[in-house]
């Protein structure tokens, strides 16, 4: 029985990552870790390339990271887009008198959870493994799961980033088994600070 694993980045990053310091998680380490059993073929990651509008170092810090992710054989990187629009929204608390709307920059992720239920479902098609496991609570994925499952007879999985008190049941019912993840699965999971590939020797970003 083989695995083949579709991370939610950005889902990954917020719900279980951001404001540690284990943003430098090694993937084929943490796939190991939660699913000791299974046999991974390949992991799949969805992301896309960060602005450094608000954070100028931003970019270099993924770039980092993605240059980490380079040096694991199983992983592929997969990229979506960023959409930055000026954008009018309703203040939450508006005063008495004055202005009930303010003009804020709005940055979307677009493309992620498209592209990871199309990879999802081609490689189903294909047979490229017995089992799909998808690390993300984004409901959205809800339909591909289901169709990956009745439709294609695969073996599903679904791997929860976020608190557990928030996963989105319409997606884990779909699912034949469903992983919450510890902290400690992620903090056991890093890369070395030091990493070498090709080009040479390079560090886990110091503000990590």
């Amino acid at each position: 029985m083989t695995t083949n694993v579709y991370i939610d980045g950005f889902n990954l990053y917020y719900g279980c990552v951001k404001g540690t310091p284990c943003k430098w998680l090694d993937l084929e380490a943490f796939c190991r870790t939660l699913m000791p059993q299974e046999q991974i073929r390949t992991i799949h990651y969805f992301t896309a390339r960060v602005s450094g509008r608000l954070d100028p170092s931003a970019p270099t810090r993924q770039n980092t990271y993605l240059r980490a992710l380079a040096t694991l054989p199983s992983v592929e990187v997969h990229f979506g887009s960023f959409l930055t629009n000026n954008v009018w929204m309703l203040l939450a608390n508006p005063p008495l008198r004055g202005p009930r709307k303010a003009q804020v920059v709005k940055t979307e992720e677009k493309g992620s959870d498209v592209n990871l239920a199309a990879t999802l479902l081609m490689d189903g098609f294909r047979r490229a493994a017995d089992t799909v496991v998808i690390v993300s609570n984004d409901s959205d994925l809800t339909e591909p799961v289901r169709l990956a499952r009745y439709e294609l007879g695969l073996r599903v999985g679904v791997i929860n980033p976020h608190p557990a008190n928030k996963r989105s049941l319409t997606l884990s019912r779909e699912a034949h088994f469903f992983k919450q993840i510890r902290p400690a699965a992620v903090r056991s999971s890093q890369f070395p600070p030091t990493l070498v590939d090709a080009t040479g020797t390079f560090h886990k970003p110091t503000s990590w």
